[in-house]
């Protein structure tokens, strides 16, 4: 089962990735209480690999994992691209449609079970701005992928 609904991994991660610097303190406070770790970061490109590197090199200096261990490395980059998939409406695209992103990611882990058997997972937040490459031609976006570790 769920723990109540403050612990809930998808919702931390989502809310951190949109907080200003007041909410994150209070988010942050909640997640260190519960030993969960995580990262914030921004990112902006025409370019989805740079998205993933950014996030993934966020996550590995923030220790939010470990990158000498496949199973963490993998599901990270799995919950990143399934962020991405959502950012994107399913189109892992962007340069080659002429669309860039302006982005704010978190990546939190921990255990949103009430058994501690249950483990760690991982989350990805994506929250930000998609369109032309022409200021004041993008959308709002979000996105965001769950995996267990």
């Amino acid at each position: 089962m769920l723990k109540d609904k403050h612990l809930r991994i998808g919702r931390n991660a989502i809310l951190l990735a949109m907080a200003d610097e007041h909410e994150q303190a209070e988010l942050q406070s909640l997640l260190h209480e519960h030993g969960w770790k995580w990262c914030i970061g921004k990112v902006g490109s025409m370019d989805s690999q740079k998205i993933v590197a950014a996030i993934e090199t966020a996550a590995k200096r923030n220790g939010v994992v470990d990158s000498t261990l496949y199973r963490e490395m993998h599901a990270l980059y799995h919950s990143v691209i399934e962020a991405v998939q959502g950012m994107t409406r399913g189109q892992v695209e962007l340069g080659g449609l002429m669309r860039t992103v302006g982005l704010r990611f978190s990546v939190v882990r921990g255990n949103p079970y009430e058994n501690v058997q249950e483990g760690d997972w991982i989350a990805v937040a994506l929250y930000g701005t998609i369109g032309a490459p022409v200021r004041g031609l993008e959308h709002e976006t979000i996105g965001l992928g769950i995996n267990h570790i």
